[in-house]
């Protein structure tokens, strides 16, 4: 009979999860499960160039489709079908229509969804005027309403956050933007990098008021202000939530899994029941929680865009290998693929106005007092290395793209 992969999730990671079964030979039937009506998609534009597009018209499924390899051309996407639960001792999934599917082979691209801020006031909907930006009707809902003059509060200073507020200023939106956090992308940057982007948004108005929550919306159907925890209020048209994300493991649980953060896994990205790697299950993007030799022991999750690509390779490798079981050779192939010492290098990059920021390895690993400056100027373009007793653990540049890619073969931390 033949075998079939089933992939949860149509995003990035489950996209490059079935080229690679395929480009690995795997022969046997692919199936995408996706619960929205799309086909994988580049979603960083959304808050970045898609969403400044002079039209919302130009916004488009199209202009952000992936294009599907030749390879992978036989692939079936199951668009707009919701998984709720796995059935790992069965080998099947369970459907939201109550319908179940075998696999012989399964990979969890779940991805992530957007926090909302359980506090009073209007609806947690785009029609009330509170908006995420995970997905492309949520990119469609808040282009729609980016108009001059409308008063934006951005919540949250992450990237995407900064991102949004840079984009609705060029816009030209009356922007604040509000954080618990004491500087913007604190998180990923330290505080050197993040003084510096602090101070660049305020050149272009941006208003923050940092340190301090959101206690209430006000309005009834409809957000018309944001009521903050240090006893201030703004005035809104427009609410954007970008309070991080949320992990889409809810169908997964019952089975032992670590599931704190995303999905534990092993270097072959197989999910640990109890510290016991489960075979013929993978798991790839924004949920896998995998070790890392390149950063010495540990294991991390990683919203990184290179991350779905990487996992994805992967573990296409490792569940091909596993497939071909009962061939001749293929218990000796799936030993030899798993067991091979596998690595990744994170990158990311961010446009803001006119800033292009590049990233590669793990800054948020660094000491306190390993942030440097490595090239350039703090006040213009610049190289910033991050480190950890005394190893390059990562690089932002603002600009000087050719300068921030010569660190990338640096970027390393063993352990003393």
């Amino acid at each position: 009979m033949s075998q079939r992969a089933v992939v949860v999730g149509a995003g990035m990671a489950g996209l490059r999860t079935a080229e690679a079964l395929r480009a690995q030979g795997f022969a046997g039937e692919v199936v995408v499960l996706g619960d929205e009506p799309h086909a994988p998609y580049n979603r960083p534009p959304l808050s970045k160039e898609a969403l400044a597009g002079e039209l919302v018209e130009r916004l488009t499924h199209e202009r952000l489709a992936f294009r599907v390899r030749k390879a992978a051309a036989d692939v079936v996407w199951r668009l707009g079908t919701r998984v709720v639960r796995a059935h790992l001792s069965g080998r099947q999934v369970e459907l939201a229509d109550g319908s179940t599917l075998e696999y012989d082979a399964l990979v969890a691209a779940t991805g992530v969804s957007a926090r909302r801020l359980d506090v009073p006031g209007p609806a947690p909907t785009a029609d009330a005027g509170r908006h995420v930006i995970r997905t492309l009707d949520d990119a469609l809902a808040l282009r729609a309403q980016l108009r001059p003059g409308a008063r934006v509060v951005v919540l949250g200073a992450g990237f995407i956050g900064c991102e949004v507020a840079a984009t609705a200023r060029t816009l030209g939106c009356d922007v604040a933007c509000v954080a618990i956090d004491r500087l913007p992308m604190i998180r990923p940057l330290g505080p050197l990098l993040a003084t510096v982007l602090q101070r660049r948004h305020e050149e272009h108005r941006v208003r923050f008021h940092l340190g301090t929550g959101v206690t209430a919306f006000e309005g009834d159907d409809h957000v018309t202000g944001v009521r903050l925890g240090d006893g201030g209020q703004l005035d809104a048209d427009v609410v954007v939530e970008a309070l991080g994300s949320r992990t889409n493991v809810a169908w997964l649980d019952g089975h032992g899994f670590d599931l704190g953060d995303g999905v534990l896994t092993d270097g072959a990205l197989r999910p640990v029941a109890r510290g016991v790697s489960i075979d013929g299950v993978a798991v790839v993007g924004d949920v896998a929680r995998f070790p890392n030799p390149r950063f010495g022991p540990g294991a991390w999750r990683v919203e990184h865009w290179s991350v779905p690509t990487d996992t994805g390779r992967r573990a296409g490798a490792v569940l091909a290998a596993y497939l071909s079981g009962d061939t001749p050779g293929g218990r000796d192939r799936y030993e030899l693929v798993t067991t091979t010492p596998w690595e990744v290098l994170p990158s990311f990059w961010s446009d803001q106005y006119d800033l292009r920021l590049q990233s590669y390895g793990m800054p948020g690993l660094a000491d306190a007092e390993g942030v440097k400056v490595l090239e350039g100027d703090l006040d213009g373009e610049c190289v910033v290395g991050y480190h950890r007793d005394g190893q390059l653990v990562g690089v932002v540049g603002i600009g000087m793209l050719p300068r921030v890619n010569s660190y990338r073969d640096q970027i390393r931390y063993v352990p003393a």
